[in-house]
């Protein structure tokens, strides 16, 4: 059976994916990294060439694993992390370490946008939303304090652009990877034009940006030069997919308002699909979609999963050293702790506000309800129903604006791989929730979208129904969603209200 190769690169890993003309996985490498480093608190970077040496690692050895199935191989499809920058001179060569979607920079913006901008943002009501977004666009702070290497950019573009032209030469990026502190207008699914807000926000010389294209379409073809670098056969076609978090709506069969799409990685979301463009919460504007001429509107819980990652490093050295002897993941040591607590962690309720976001920039994170019952487990758990109540949050308001309610949950990204996440989930959204053949659900989607790239499928339909396969249901228990529904509508809602003050005092007294 033919087969396609997925690429996706992650924030934390990179991994290279054979998937066949059904939707199974053939065959798998992958390799870790360290995320980011950084020089200054706050900061996220990372060395571009360790994506690209990585890239080069995985399918090599994939090849070398599995010769009789990479033969097979009739496309190729990459999908990445989203608003991670890479700044490239005339030669293509790499000015700077990449700023990764992580990194809390900001620029000071000192330079007042025009009288015709500050009016339309002070009559829209989101004033504030606007400046804190302008000063997080990592454009703006380099020009403000690296101006030699902003003069010396030829091109600003996302780790996907990045790993396309390396793969093909070619200075280009599907749309629906455009996701992130960059000016794209969203809703015409191409640049912004000057006189849209978004430039005014970060106004990036249009010279300085790739020629845009839909998924599906073809954006280069892998020459010699890389199939010897990458092991990739010459003449394969790379198909235009999407961000990380698109490729994973697809490839749960997301198609629709019914269906929402849970992603528990390092940014956790809830995405659905709709054909209408509109924007989830004021300012947030639904992206394009791995589909022509659909959007998903999205609700990011900043560093959600994350958190999991933060948590092994304070709290869990036992799993983690456990894990290591055992050839296990840390993540499946502690999940199995979880069922030791009950649903609403006797009383500890969090709020995932690890890192500050748009509509509340001076946020801060907070766990209260302590008392001599709890333990690190309580903790733990107390993180996977944060992330839970804050999601159920973005769902109210996406299904405020479709007017639909979504039937159904499908669960995908790292944290889905376990049945007690899973089941919390379902408990907590009071729906039931479902998990696809494979936690790999963004390569899964790239994948669907090169198959319907090359004409395999006549349409995303047809591919989701070939290919994505439900497996595993999970039914809320209604004793828990009693629990949680008042957790969430009594404490959990109440948090930042009650707190925001706070926060603004702790960043007065602080300065951080």
């Amino acid at each position: 059976m033919d087969s396609v190769l997925a690429i996706d690169c992650g924030t934390q890993s990179i991994r290279a994916i054979i998937f066949d003309a059904k939707g199974n996985l053939i065959a798998k490498v992958k390799k870790s990294f360290e995320p980011y480093f950084s020089k200054e608190p706050g900061w996220g970077e990372q060395d571009p060439k360790l994506y690209w040496d990585s890239l080069c690692f995985i399918c090599k050895t994939l090849k070398e694993q599995h010769p009789l199935e990479w033969d097979k191989i009739i496309a190729v499809s990459l999908t990445t992390q989203r608003d991670t920058c890479v700044l490239l001179d005339k030669e293509g060569k790499v000015l700077r370490p990449a700023i990764l979607w992580l990194d809390q920079r900001m620029a000071e913006c000192k330079t007042p946008m025009s009288k015709l901008h500050n009016f339309m943002i002070s009559v829209g009501g989101v004033k504030e939303q606007v400046l804190a977004t302008r000063k997080k666009f990592k454009a703006n702070w380099i020009r403000e304090n690296q101006p030699e290497i902003w003069e010396k950019t030829d091109k600003y573009i996302f780790l996907s652009g990045y790993l396309i032209y390396k793969l093909t030469g070619n200075f280009v990026d599907s749309v629906a990877s455009q996701i992130g502190h960059i000016p794209l207008d969203h809703k015409n699914r191409k640049w912004a034009s000057k006189k849209d807000i978004k430039s005014a926000v970060c106004d990036i010389e249009r010279d300085k940006l790739v020629k845009l294209v839909e998924p599906t379409e073809i954006l280069g073809i892998i020459s010699k030069k890389v199939s010897e670098e990458t092991g990739i056969n010459e003449g394969l076609k790379l198909i235009a997919s999407g961000s990380d978090k698109g490729c994973e709506t697809l490839g749960v069969g997301c198609l629709d308002y019914s269906v929402g799409n849970i992603s528990l990685g390092s940014t956790a979301t809830i995405q659905t699909t709709v054909k209408d463009y509109f924007e989830p919460i004021r300012f947030f504007p639904s992206y394009a979609t791995v589909i022509p001429n659909h959007f998903n509107p999205e609700v990011q819980i900043y560093r959600g999963y994350w958190m999991i990652s933060w948590f092994k490093k304070e709290f869990a050295s036992k799993e983690v050293a456990m894990a290591k002897d055992a050839n296990v993941s840390a993540e499946e040591l502690l999940n199995k702790l979880l069922d030791e607590v009950p649903a609403g962690s006797h009383g500890l309720v969090l709020q995932p506000l690890w890192g500050s976001g748009i509509r509340k920039p001076y946020a801060k994170g907070a766990i209260i309800g302590f008392s001599d019952v709890h333990t690190r487990t309580h903790i733990y758990r107390a993180i996977i129903e944060g992330i839970g109540f804050a999601l159920l949050e973005g769902i109210e308001a996406i299904e405020k604006k479709t007017k639909h309610k979504m039937e159904r949950i499908a669960i995908s990204g790292g944290g889905s791989q376990s049945d007690a996440i899973c089941q919390i989930t379902a408990d907590i959204f009071n729906r039931e929730a479902y998990r696809v053949q494979t936690y790999e659900t963004s390569g899964l989607g790239a994948a669907i979208t090169a198959f319907v790239g090359i004409g395999f499928y006549k349409s995303f339909d047809d591919a989701v129904k070939e290919m994505v396969h439900r497996v595993d249901v999970f039914k809320p228990n209604s004793k828990n969603v009693e629990i949680y529904s008042k957790l969430y509508k009594k404490v959990y809602k109440n948090i930042f209200p009650k707190l925001k003050g706070l926060y603004s005092e702790i960043r007065e007294i602080t300065k951080y």
